[in-house]
């Protein structure tokens, strides 16, 4: 066996060669690129002809030769063989079956050699006839766990969408995940899970509407996506928060004229005020712009035309809807509430956010904590099944059950610490209690939970074009109170002057307060006591008997002061509850992990 310089073009095709069927293009286009570049980096091998001439015949590198022609080249080196019995029919066979391409991982391997030693990734694209961008995507399996990399050298690749999720975690993150899913010898890894596991939500720079500066304000800092297509914007944050937050203010301070920030409904769709029509055509210069953030946080708009407001004559005025009302002489106008359905609607959200970041920040003292679990339970929005002929269905157990795994054992028993039944009993909380205006509201109960734990101090400033809007001109002239604004003769001017005042100060609608209305109050605890006392037992057969809280306890020698409560003796199991599902607004807050949604600290 010897080596030869010869020219391509006096090499013959072997008749017995294997590989009959065409290369495809693209093959052919790789191989003649890196010929290009670097030459032909093994040699064909060539056998003398049987009869003796001086021709030779190729038995394995058809492709080289003839892409080395196409190349230009004069002269290529071939590995000259003595010719087989067989033409060479066998070694072609060998050669062709026992051929395998690179792994990913040792392509991966041989580009960061070629790195060590000065290549550039240009340079290196340009030898293997690829992209620079494919070379960084090599490049990448730098930042996966070395034993997911073992994995992947057996032929077991994960997706390039699960690829490209599990380089973007941590070293901790990947060692974490992979412990808890690692395959059994000699299967195949479960990489759909791993990659689930390692998922963080990306908000993308191209659906930004902000500019630099309130990136730079919420902390917003951009990752490149080496993964994506080439020619798009490619960068992403995970800081999902100040991603939402810099879209809302952007969304603030560009509201057009007659134009108002809406939220989305359970399905996804801009909810419009109430009688609203959405405009789909070219909208009028009377109708409005609500401005929104889908679920993947893009800015969209929407048009909708408020109906018409009637006076008593059938002309059309603004007195309806606040603007200069009692302008207009000789009109009537209809008596309007203090404040509007939407902005009852406004307060509710408003209550109900406050409340849940009041029950996940605030300091609550145990028996406060417990005393609010079992007012959680007695509100309106509050369904449970005793197991009584009369309650036979259970909804929606698994909004609890996902709290509830977090105080049992590996022995499946009860087992937890205070400071984990503390946070548990925060998250069931924010499920149970709510204040808004849908059929998750819980009731006068959520007024009561909040007044007890301060929840006032969590309401939002209320003084926006928005929220003002829904109060009648008594109730904005009474905000005037204490503000140095005078009242204007029109609404609208009033109003302007309110938001301007309230930009650097925190206002509260004094309707928006938690504590409850002292008449509604009474009749609620008047009709649930009367309720209760017509009770004797409870559906397990315990016996309730008022106990004095004035005299003292047989088991202790201090007077207990408080009111007659029942106290409830027997062996009754503990009862299925259940809390009929709340929107999605009311979930997101709980999904979180406690101590990092809502900064629960151990006590």
């Amino acid at each position: 066996m010897y080596i030869l310089k010869l020219d391509p073009r006096d090499l013959k095709d072997n008749p017995d060669r294997m590989r009959q069927s065409k290369s495809s293009p693209q093959a052919d286009a790789l191989l003649l690129a890196t010929i290009k570049a670097v030459g032909i980096i093994q040699p064909p091998v060539v056998a003398p002809e049987k009869d003796g001439g001086n021709s030779y015949v190729i038995d394995a590198g058809h492709r080289r030769v003839r892409l080395a022609i196409a190349a230009g080249l004069e002269e290529i080196e071939v590995l000259v063989e003595e010719a087989a019995n067989d033409n060479g029919a066998m070694r072609s066979m060998i050669e062709n079956s026992a051929r395998e391409p690179l792994n990913p991982v040792d392509q991966w391997r041989g580009i960061e050699r070629l790195v060590a030693l000065d290549w550039t990734e240009e340079a290196i694209a340009v030898a293997l006839a690829v992209t620079v961008r494919q070379i960084r995507k090599l490049r990448l399996l730098a930042n996966i766990l070395p034993a997911m990399l073992d994995q992947i050298a057996l032929g077991d690749m994960p997706s390039e969408q699960q690829l490209r999720t599990i380089a973007a975690a941590s070293a901790d993150e990947q060692k974490e995940v992979w412990k808890a899913n690692k395959p059994k010898k000699g299967d195949t890894a479960s990489w759909w899970s791993i990659a689930n596991a390692l998922a963080k939500k990306r908000m993308y720079a191209k659906d930004a509407s902000f500019g630099d500066d309130l990136a730079a304000a919420y902390g917003i800092e951009w990752v490149e996506d080496l993964f994506a297509p080439a020619d798009e914007d490619s960068r992403y944050t995970t800081n999902v928060e100040g991603f939402l937050g810099a879209q809302h203010e952007w969304m603030t301070a560009n509201l057009p004229k007659r134009g108002a920030i809406v939220e989305l409904n359970n399905y996804g769709q801009p909810a419009l005020p109430k009688k609203a029509e959405q405009v789909y055509g070219k909208p009028q210069k009377s109708d409005c712009t609500g401005m929104y953030l889908d679920r993947e946080g893009k800015v969209k708009t929407v048009h909708y035309r408020l109906p018409e407001a009637k006076t008593a004559n059938g002309r059309d005025d603004d007195i309806a809807g606040g603007e200069d009302a009692g302008e207009t002489v000789g009109v009537a106008p209809k008596a309007r509430p203090d404040v509007t359905r939407t902005g009852i609607d406004m307060i509710g959200d408003f209550r109900t956010d406050a409340l849940h970041e009041a029950l996940g920040r605030a300091p609550i003292e145990d028996d406060m904590l417990m005393a609010m679990l079992v007012l959680a339970f007695a509100g309106q929005n509050v369904s449970v099944g005793s197991g009584s002929e009369t309650s036979q269905h259970l909804y929606g157990s698994k909004r609890f059950a996902r709290h509830a795994v977090r105080l049992i054992g590996e022995n499946g028993k009860l087992e937890f610490d205070m400071n984990t039944l503390r946070v548990v009993a925060r998250l069931a909380l924010i499920d149970a209690l709510s204040a808004r205006t849908n059929r998750t509201d819980s009731g006068i109960v959520a007024r009561i939970a909040g007044d007890a734990i301060g929840a006032d101090g969590f309401l939002p400033s209320m003084g926006t074009e928005e929220f003002l809007a829904c109060l009648s001109r008594p109730a904005l002239e009474a905000s005037c109170a204490g503000t140095g604004i005078a009242p204007r003769p029109r609404v609208r001017d009033t109003r302007a002057a309110l938001v301007e005042q309230f930009k650097e100060e925190r206002f509260v609608h004094s309707s928006a307060l938690f504590a409850p209305d002292d008449a509604k109050l009474a009749e609620w605890l008047a009709k649930n006591m009367e309720q209760a006392s017509d009770d004797d037992d409870d559906a397990d057969g315990a016996s309730i008997e008022p106990v004095d809280r004035g005299a003292k306890d047989p088991t202790d020698d201090e007077a207990i002061v408080e009111s007659d409560v029942p106290e409830i003796r027997g062996s009754a199991g503990p009862k299925d509850a259940e809390i009929e599902e709340p929107g999605e607004a009311d979930a997101d807050a709980s999904d979180d992990d406690p101590e990092t949604a809502f900064g629960i600290a151990a006590e």
